[in-house]
């Protein structure tokens, strides 16, 4: 079947705050300069903010720059920081690190605890007030090119096909969206992203990404264990020294707390789970103490980009551009993304409306590159481009180290140190690790997978091709078994991944539960063999996570 096609000027691929702002920004300037400018975003989740996860502690710089009206508005930022706290955490005891004595980047005064889907969701109403096309359930799943082989758009993914590939009786070809420039916008490790990345060598002469794996709940805690805007922050326990890690927990409003905690994905040890290191954290006492009598009644997880400046690719390509985590803008050393996804997003749209306004289309918008690098946003990943090197060499010379380049030279020290290994090439075979014992779930303030990925509400339809890809059949078992004692059973977070065997232990195979997916793309990024591609399935599914 063919099909069909519809134009636009912009055609934005993610509904996250990067997508959402490049759509806001566009349509504000069409208004500012009384001319007409067609966008649309497509969004591979239910709705707009259904697969959106963050901690999140925001800065409202970009925001304020976007929308300054925001609260007046009714923009969900409702609870203003009102205290951080930072510790360093033994087995059973706690370090509080003095204020005085933390890097400006750790402090949060005039920041908001939110929930990052929330606030898409709000931008989102923006956008279509402003008369932007907004598609949710539709996943970009293929990158389209001209005869010169610029981009020219996407298409959606087919709907209704069987496991086996062929045509369903509800099937329904994708559609192509046509534009003369294409923002991507998918968030960390985008499947269309690392193709266009791979398709133009954006990634030639930077570092390799850094990625880590952020897993989180949403806890409706005892009012007596409630502070609105309170901010924790933890290193240390239960993670190893040499092990870059560190939980978080916010408290939002409504007595409700985000709870979380980030593991670097760069790790050694095979036989180490992030899911079950975060279950470990929340057992400490430090911790424990606001979770109890109270209530688990979200989860998700999501990988995250960590290299900072150093590994951002090249962001401008022929017909399009990245933007948000989809190139890489997290600023690891502060633990925020959102206004720096806005403020990427924001600076391409302005070098886009010209191009369009210019009648260009299909070529290069350079001076989007150009912005970012006279941008506040230069200067504060500028700032913290040393913070993950340094943490890569463990936490006491790591944060010793970083504290001297924030405090004694402000961030402009005279050197750049860099990242020249991926993380899936930083895992040692099992045999030359130890193994990791962890305790059994208390189905009280701990939890296993199964009912965690219950509560993302998390749906793939069983009879669908499946979206986890192996490249080889063969490798699971002979490669990734038979070296690292199958580490994709540890680094997924949902149960995903299982080896099973026969009745006499033989015969061993790797089972796919690609309907547990929760779409964190760790698998793509952790497999030591990069033999998992993750693409994206049907339209509209995976997680639906609230107030997330």
């Amino acid at each position: 079947m063919q099909r069909e096609a519809m134009e636009f000027d912009v055609v934005i691929v993610g509904g996250g705050p990067a997508g959402l702002a490049s759509a806001i920004r566009l349509k504000q300037l069409a208004a500012e300069k009384n001319t007409e400018i067609s966008v649309c975003l497509i969004e591979k989740g239910a709705e707009i903010g259904a697969h959106i996860l963050s901690g999140a502690v925001m800065d409202p710089r970009a925001l304020n720059e976007l929308l300054p009206n925001w609260k007046e508005d009714g923009a969900p930022l409702n609870a203003p920081v009102s205290e951080d706290r930072f510790f360093i955490l033994s087995e059973n005891g706690a370090t509080k690190v003095p204020n005085s004595l933390l890097p400006g980047c750790f402090h949060n005064e005039g920041n908001y605890v939110i929930s990052l889907g929330n606030v898409c969701r709000w931008l989102g109403e923006q956008a279509e007030a402003l008369g932007v096309e907004i598609y949710p359930g539709f996943a970009g799943a293929e990158v389209l090119f001209n005869e010169n082989g610029a981009v020219k758009g996407v298409a959606t993914g087919d709907m209704g096909r069987l496991h086996d590939g062929s045509e369903g009786p509800n099937f329904q070809v994708g559609m192509e969206l046509l534009g003369k420039y294409t923002f991507f916008a998918e968030g960390c490790r985008g499947h269309l992203g690392k193709q266009l990345e791979a398709q133009f060598n954006l990634r030639d002469g930077v570092d390799p990404q850094t990625y880590g794996i952020g897993l989180k709940e949403l806890w409706e805690i005892a009012p007596e264990n409630h502070q609105l805007g309170l901010v924790i922050h933890s290193g240390g326990w239960p993670m190893e020294p040499d092990t870059y890690g560190g939980g978080f927990l916010y408290h939002l409003e409504n007595n409700q707390v985000a709870i979380g905690f980030v593991v670097g994905l760069g790790y050694s040890n095979p036989h180490l789970s992030p899911y079950e290191e975060f279950q470990r954290f929340k057992t400490h006492p430090e911790i424990r103490k606001f979770l109890e009598g109270g209530k688990r009644i979200a989860y998700g997880a999501r990988a995250l980009t960590a290299g900072g400046l150093q590994s951002l690719p090249k962001l401008t390509f022929p017909g399009g551009v990245l933007v948000g985590d989809d190139a890489g803008f997290l600023n690891a050393a502060r633990i925020k993304g959102s206004h720096c996804a806005i403020k990427s997003g924001s600076l391409a749209a302005e070098a886009c409306f010209d191009a369009v306004t210019g009648e260009r289309q299909h070529d290069e918008l350079t001076a989007y590159q150009e912005s970012f690098k006279n941008s506040w946003l230069y200067d504060e990943l500028h700032k913290s481009r040393n913070f993950k090197p340094w943490m890569n060499k463990g936490l006491k010379l790591g944060s010793l180290m970083f504290g001297i380049d924030q405090i004694v030279f402000g961030g402009k020290a005279p050197w750049t140190l860099h990242n020249r290994t991926p993380d899936h090439a930083k895992l040692k075979p099992a045999a030359e690790c130890a193994p990791i014992a962890y305790p059994k779930p208390d189905g009280v303030i701990t939890f296993d997978r199964l009912s965690s990925v219950f509560l993302s509400s998390t749906n793939h339809e069983e009879d669908q091709p499946c979206h986890l890809q192996l490249k080889d059949m063969a490798v699971p078992v002979a490669v990734n078994l038979a070296k690292y004692d199958a580490p994709e059973q540890r680094f997924c977070p949902a149960g995903v991944y299982e080896i099973l065997r026969d009745e006499q232990g033989n015969n061993p195979r790797l089972q796919i539960n690609a309907q547990n997916c929760v779409h964190c793309k760790t698998c793509d990024i952790k497999d030591p063999t990069q033999n998992i591609n993750w693409v994206t399935p049907q339209g509209g599914e995976g997680p639906t996570y609230p107030n997330m």
